[in-house]
């Protein structure tokens, strides 16, 4: 099972200087786990907008070292911009995406405040999801008067003293609003005119505290020459873009005023997107068309998601997949060399072998990469055997088939793999020098992929209610690949299976060829 997620978007008071908004995005992509998917400045605005996800704790370690940086670098003494800012880290909110709840953002709001206020010397309002009291879930309403104003205010008025840190405003760094929220789309539309008022009545007219659109904050400005409506959706499912952009273009329209363009600050989810693009067409059920999710679903998940499942709590991904991910890797690196030998003049006397060593280390490649998912559905055949009622007289049978059905994933494995310790010496002999250190690594994965394969043999023999020949086969290529794992040169492993009432298993031979014999131990097991 993946790790859960969250997203993190702070909004930091700094559109204009590359230095600083460039120490900014180093500060969040230093801490481990954190994955930046996006970064708007705008210098009319003089704010920038970064959009990361992270598991829950790197979220906050992330977020922390960004705000140390913008405490040191940005002056709000000195700033100006179109967007209102109280503080140089304005707002931080997190958002629940994955195995997280809004609850768990909460608590990674307040903590971050805590350990913000407490470092930085920065009040801190915690707002929205987070807010201790009614007048906080505003944004608005925490940042009115901006930083000038709070200067004035906090320590005088009660009304205004923070959640959490001192009860004066930082001299340059203002104060920090954090929080946790849904989904947030910064929505702005551009009118073909430089009338600002219009815009602020149109704002005025479409926002919810004045009576308009459900979940929608709404502002008017003037940017570079063009008035602009901008807006906050607090909830794309109750008020979409799409709503939003046809009630501001009816309403520039009886003003006699086109909507220019519109633009999206951060991150969309591709609903929004999307449920546009089918209500213009009046299409229902769009995303049941959509070419990209279909390939992408094919493909299966990325490398780095695919590892947040591998170190997830679930057992599966686990081991085995693993080990054939291992084979997968020296097979490819295999063929990498072999690439890298291919119509080279100084290596022209093995051309013909090294292409069959590209043949078959990607065939090796493409079986290896297809049993990291076998090893996963077989597991799942084992668990659900484990779910019969222990007095169903059906259960030992079903579990001992799922065992030797998930036996066959890891011995298909070392077969693999095996071969591929074969390859990865031969490529490094005969390949290209320059790529020797690679066929090095090739053959350590190999070896790692049998031994962790010899290991899921064993554990799923060991489990078999009749289990003594297989046990003896497991144990003797266990020796193999832990004792002295450079004596397999090659390891050939059958994978009949054969079971009747009651149970008896034949799990075909094995053979190894060790340096200096022709033929090593047989082991037949009947």
């Amino acid at each position: 099972m993946p790790s859960p997620l969250v997203e993190c978007v702070p909004n930091f008071s700094e559109g204009r200087n590359a230095a600083t908004i460039e120490a900014l995005r180093l500060a969040l992509t230093s801490v481990p786990g954190v994955r930046l998917l996006d970064v708007q400045s705008d210098a009319a605005h003089n704010r920038s907008v970064f959009t990361f996800v992270a598991p829950p704790d790197p979220s906050v370690e992330a977020a922390l070292a960004a705000m140390r940086v913008a405490t040191e670098r940005i002056d709000l003494s000195h700033h100006t911009g179109e967007h209102p800012r109280m503080g140089a880290t304005d707002v931080v909110p997190f958002v629940p995406v994955r195995d997280a709840t809004m609850d768990d953002c909460v608590a990674l709001a307040r903590r971050l405040a805590e350990r913000a206020a407490a470092e930085l010397q920065v009040p801190i309002y915690l707002y929205a999801k987070a807010a201790t009291r009614p007048e906080r879930e505003r944004l608005p309403d925490i940042r009115k008067g901006e930083f000038e104003g709070l200067r004035e205010r906090i320590g005088k008025d009660p009304a205004a003293d923070p959640d959490v840190g001192p009860k004066r405003i930082h001299p340059t760094a203002g104060a920090t609003a954090i929080g946790a929220r849904p989904f947030l789309v910064a929505f702005n539309i551009y009118l073909d005119t430089g009338d600002v008022t219009i815009a602020k009545d149109i704002a005025k007219r479409i926002r919810t505290s004045s009576g308009g659109l459900p979940a929608v904050q709404a502002s008017g400005f003037e940017v570079e020459g063009k008035a602009q409506v901008s807006m906050n959706l607090l909830d794309i499912d109750v008020t979409s873009p799409a709503t939003v952009f046809a009630a501001v273009d009816a309403a520039a329209r009886q003003r006699g005023v086109a909507v220019l363009k519109s633009e999206v600050v951060g991150l969309v989810p591709e609903r929004a997107v999307l449920g546009a693009g089918a209500v213009s067409l009046k299409l229902a059920h769009a995303e049941a068309h959509l070419l990209e999710p279909k390939i992408r679903a094919a493909e299966g998940p990325t490398l780095d998601g695919w590892l947040d499942e591998l170190a997830g709590g679930a057992p599966v991904p686990g081991g085995g997949s693993a080990a054939a991910l291992a084979g997968a890797l020296a097979a490819a690196l295999v063929a990498m060399v072999a690439r890298l030998t291919v119509g080279r003049k100084a290596y022209a006397g093995v051309q013909p072998r090294v292409a069959e060593i590209l043949a078959e280390a990607e065939a090796l490649r493409a079986q290896l990469r297809r049993l990291v998912d076998d090893d996963a559905a077989a597991y799942a055949k084992v668990s659900a055997a484990y779910r019969l009622p222990k007095d169903d007289p059906r259960r030992t049978r079903a579990a001992d088939e799922a065992l030797v059905g998930a036996a066959q994933t890891p011995l298909a494995m070392a077969r693999g793999a095996a071969r591929l310790v074969g390859l990865a010496r031969e490529i490094g002999t005969i390949g290209n020098r320059n790529a020797h250190s690679d066929a090095l690594v090739a053959e350590a994965l190999a070896r790692a992929a049998l031994a962790g394969a010899v290991e899921n043999v064993r554990v799923n023999v060991q489990s078999l209610s009749e289990r003594p020949p297989l046990s003896r086969m497991a144990t003797v290529c266990s020796k193999w690949a832990d004792n002295d794992p450079s004596s397999v040169t090659t390891v050939h492993l059958s994978s009949r299976v054969r079971m009747s009432a009651p149970p008896t298993f034949t799990m075909g031979s094995m053979a190894s060829v060790m340096p200096g014999m022709r033929r090593g131990p047989r082991f037949g097991l009947p």
